[in-house]
């Protein structure tokens, strides 16, 4: 299954709590170091969403400019 920005950021958050409820110092560093590979997580498939949103939207504009082209070259051949 893919995770997405929402999934790590939920675990992130998760641990950022237990870190705050944690009363072992070795304990409340175990849970912030969790965090932040989660929000670096988080932030790599934000990113990998966003790229992906762009690359469909660049191939969308890619693919009307070219329907276009071939209408107009129809057009003039007519």
């Amino acid at each position: 299954m893919s995770q997405n920005y929402h999934f790590y950021k939920q675990r992130a958050d998760e641990a950022a709590a237990d870190a705050d409820a944690a009363e072992l110092e070795n304990v409340r560093q175990r849970y912030l170091d969790a965090e932040k590979t989660w929000r670096g997580l988080a932030e790599q498939a934000r990113k990998v969403e966003d790229d992906r949103a762009t690359a469909k939207q660049e191939r969308m504009q890619r693919i009307a400019a070219e329907e276009a082209a071939s209408e107009a070259a129809s057009r003039e051949g007519e």
